[in-house]
């Protein structure tokens, strides 16, 4: 039977050493008032401690002192999972050093995992992940030598190479919602995603762990039965926060308010935190407006985050937004993802399901075209998104989404710091090359197989702000160069290989 308790009583129930798992995407859905209390009561009493932490997208908000980064920096956590690291710069830090043990694992495998838990597996089967870093074979999903648990290897079945990982024995759970009725069911009303919340509560329930609900309101009326995201009898403890959503909702991320596709530049704009743009810099929008021409009626997508944003915002503005379908992995259909720290929300979404439902759909190849940047892409067609030096922002949803969708668009420029692109006369100006090259014979990770998407006969561009490279059997082919660029000099000329 559920208890509404304070949140430091919530926190005393944590003990050392348990694996606890959130269910967030990134900054959203993210229990902030239960991290506070974990991270009070691990600095007054040094417990609990050695947690493990795990998530299949990531539980940060790009700020150290916020949400677990908090309780991680003090040294309350031993070793973390997560499909996304880029969020917590506390945990990139100490796993880059050692500090403590870290895995990242694609998101899409990671949320599936949380509901084969669910149903008392101990690992799931999948292609997910072949012939890139987490496959034994080609590198690792362990961020330092601290890490020494094998949570993925190669299993045959029929003659058919596959992937087997391993599923989390949880013993708390995190879960943010909006509403506890008096039988203490759950309502996400406004929360702008489920996750993967009621296959967590699950499998925690399966492993005999403890269900912490933070909600903003109690209600004394019963939840409508459609309504109800984890029902009461899943729930151990709920943590009433009435400020949780204080000037931070947004009616039009969680369906209270419909947005039309005529409108969504205005949200879009309201939204947007493009960073560090420099004045004069054009390079994303010649990006975008070119990676949108390849969107036609029809077609059921997904945008990523950074470079990729634009696209969106082009679709509107070519009128092409409304005969396509867009999807966010987070759960979101329809509507148009979200930008900026928002990512994972969608701007007036048809529907939001749970996250593994969307991933099934994606595993399965239901995606006719996505939209996904790169930090990095070799003469093989080979992509890094997920490793860097110095940093390491993990890999999210990027492998599952790029498994099975028939045409795959990186949205990447040609080089990078210091690049200034610009559209005038009709044409493409570089005012200055970038410093580092994105485009070179050899890449520090391979976060996608050219090689795998020639096999799935999968078509794949790569769109910078001076030319567009297509996946050939050659390897990349240089299908296009915009007007107003010098092949020679500022293509062929930059590069390490032939193309």
């Amino acid at each position: 039977m559920f208890k509404i308790i304070s949140a430091h009583e919530a926190a005393a129930l944590i003990q050392d050493g348990d694996c606890v798992a959130i269910n967030s995407f990134l900054a959203l859905s993210n229990p902030e008032a239960l991290h506070d209390v974990l991270y009070e009561r691990f600095t007054q009493t040094g417990s609990p401690k050695n947690l493990r932490l795990f998530c299949a997208a990531g539980f940060g908000v790009w700020d150290e002192n916020r949400f677990a980064d908090r309780y991680i920096k003090a040294g309350a956590v031993s070793e973390i999972i997560a499909g996304h690291f880029n969020s917590m710069p506390a945990a990139v830090k100490m796993a880059l050093v050692g500090e403590i043990a870290a895995y990242c694992l694609p998101l899409g495998v990671l949320s599936h995992t949380i509901r084969a838990s669910a149903a008392g597996r101990d690992w799931i089967l999948s292609e997910v992940g072949l012939g890139i870093y987490c496959d034994p074979r080609v590198d690792t999903c362990a961020l330092n030598v601290a890490s020494k648990r094998e949570l993925v290897s190669v299993y045959e079945v029929e003659g058919k190479e596959l992937l087997l990982y391993k599923t989390p024995r949880i013993d708390v759970a995190f879960i943010k919602g909006t509403t506890v009725d008096p039988n203490g069911n759950i309502s996400f009303e406004k929360e702008y995603l489920t996750v993967d919340a009621l296959a967590m509560a699950q499998a925690t329930k399966r492993n005999g762990g403890k269900v912490i609900v933070q909600v903003e309101r109690v209600s004394h009326e019963f939840s409508r039965p459609r309504n109800v995201i984890v029902p009461g009898m899943l729930v151990d403890a709920v943590v009433v926060c009435e400020a949780q959503t204080k000037g931070e909702y947004n009616p039009a991320l969680s369906g209270d308010v419909h947005v039309p596709a005529t409108q969504m530049d205005y949200y879009v704009n309201r939204l947007s935190t493009t960073k560090n743009k420099k004045a004069g810099d054009q390079t994303a929008d010649i990006i975008g407006e070119r990676a949108a021409r390849e969107l036609h009626r029809g077609h059921i997508v997904n945008i990523g985050i950074g470079i990729p944003e634009t696209v969106g915002k082009y679709a509107s503005r070519q009128d092409v937004l409304k005969g396509i379908t867009t999807t966010v992995e987070a759960g979101g259909v329809g509507g148009l993802p979200a930008p900026g720290v928002a990512f994972g929300a969608t701007i007036g979404a048809d529907m939001i399901c749970d996250m593994a439902t969307q991933f099934d759909f994606y595993d399965g190849g239901g995606l006719d075209i996505c939209f996904l940047g790169g930090l990095e892409a070799d003469f093989q067609g080979n992509v890094n998104v997920h490793k860097i030096e110095g940093g390491y922002p993990g890999i999210g949803g990027f492998a599952n989404i790029t498994h099975a969708t028939k045409t795959i668009v990186f949205c990447m420029s040609f080089n990078t710091k210091g690049l200034i692109a610009a559209k005038e006369n009709g044409g493409i100006q570089i005012k200055q090359e970038g410093t580092i090259p994105k485009f070179k014979k050899e890449i520090s990770a391979v976060s996608f197989s050219g090689k795998n998407a020639l096999k799935r006969g999968q078509r794949v561009l790569y769109v910078t702000e001076r030319c567009v490279f297509e996946l050939t059997e050659k390897g990349l082919t240089l299908k296009e160069v915009y007007p107003g660029v010098d092949e020679v000099r500022q293509i062929r000329g930059l590069l390490d290989f032939e193309c």
